[in-house]
């Protein structure tokens, strides 16, 4: 399974990756909007973590530009916003899923592990 990281703190960036790898997952990552919405375009991924506040073009465009290019990979949107406001805006722009900062890398694994279930039960049918 290969996942895309798109988030600008490499701190979080390298904590993330190295737990994915662990795991057995492949890793890519994106440090800003616009190489994430390049590399979603020009590569198959599974599933996508999509931090909100990126620079060159925010999460929210991107999970929007996306959904309205017909990519369907499914998006869990990982921030530091965690308003009602802030989840129910990047739900409506297509995330699948919001998990907000800080979080537990167990959760984070166990929503990783939940929507990659999901997408390959679409798959099946």
């Amino acid at each position: 399974m290969r996942i895309l990281v798109i988030e600008d703190e490499k701190k979080i960036t390298d904590f993330i990756r190295k737990g994915l790898k662990e795991e057995g997952y492949a890793v890519d990552v994106a440090y800003d909007g616009e190489e994430g919405f390049f590399l979603v375009k020009t590569n198959d991924y599974d599933l996508i973590l999509l931090d909100l506040m990126l620079p060159k073009m925010d999460g929210i465009t991107v999970c929007k530009r996306l959904r309205g290019e017909g990519i369907s990979t499914p998006v869990l949107m990982l921030t530091a916003k965690e308003t009602v406001k802030d989840r129910v805006t990047g739900l409506d722009a297509g995330a699948d899923d919001y998990l907000t900062k800080p979080f537990a890398f167990e959760e984070l694994l166990a929503r990783v592990r939940a929507l990659l279930r999901k997408r390959e039960s679409k798959a099946d049918t």
